[in-house]
């Protein structure tokens, strides 16, 4: 799952994963900076809630067994900003769904994330599916943000599509900034008209003045 930053990948990813079948653990990783595999590796041990009062085994070895064994339980693993993940790193999730017991589906997610595979072709070639998330185009904003948040639903289209010329521009990360405004605005004061003058002061919060 790729595509620019503020698309709404992660919002899509839990969106998909919302249709898996329960049998499926859905486990999720948010990739370290600068990762190295031990910090991963620990990751996907955290992810799979191995430890035991807290403890991460010394050995790697002892680690992967335990995780290795768990992922004999299907389970869908989310790695998000996969982006920030060097070779080493991948080689690492490559080895786990290469395993023959492992019973896994990998979802790596993040901007950029397409150019950090390139960099191990070898998993690269594994891809099942790749999909973009590109700017919401404006035919979709009412159904989208409608669906997003209940807030959104006392508008009209032609509201929404104002909002979106305006403010958001197909970027559904401002979509998700300005929700959070406007509830809380209306949470302090259930009265407070929802026109366009309280959307143009909410607009203001959206960025630094220029």
């Amino acid at each position: 799952m790729f595509g620019d930053a503020g698309r709404g990948k992660t919002v899509a990813v839990l969106a998909g994963l919302g249709a898996v079948a329960p049998d499926r653990r859905v486990l999720w990783v948010q990739a370290p900076v600068r990762s190295s595999v031990t910090e991963l590796r620990r990751a996907v041990f955290d992810a799979l809630a191995l430890g035991e009062h807290g403890r991460f085994p010394h050995r790697s070895a002892e680690a992967d067994a335990r995780v290795l064994a768990s992922l004999a339980v299907p389970a869908v693993l989310v790695v998000d900003e996969a982006q920030r993940l060097p070779v080493p790193c991948l080689e690492y999730l490559q080895g786990l769904c290469d395993h023959p017991g492992a019973r896994l589906v990998l979802v790596l997610c993040g901007a950029g994330s397409e150019r950090a595979l390139r960099r191990l072709p070898q998993l690269a070639s594994r891809v099942v599916a790749w999909q973009e998330v590109p700017r919401l185009p404006p035919a979709a904003v009412a159904e989208t943000v409608s669906a997003f948040h209940p807030l959104w639903r006392v508008l009209t289209s032609q509201d929404l599509a104002w909002i979106d010329k305006r403010a958001a521009r197909g970027t559904f990360r401002v979509w998700a900034n300005l929700t959070t405004h406007l509830h809380t605005t209306l949470a302090a004061d259930p009265r407070t008209p929802l026109d366009r003058a309280l959307l143009r002061r909410l607009f203001q919060r959206l960025g630094p003045p220029v």
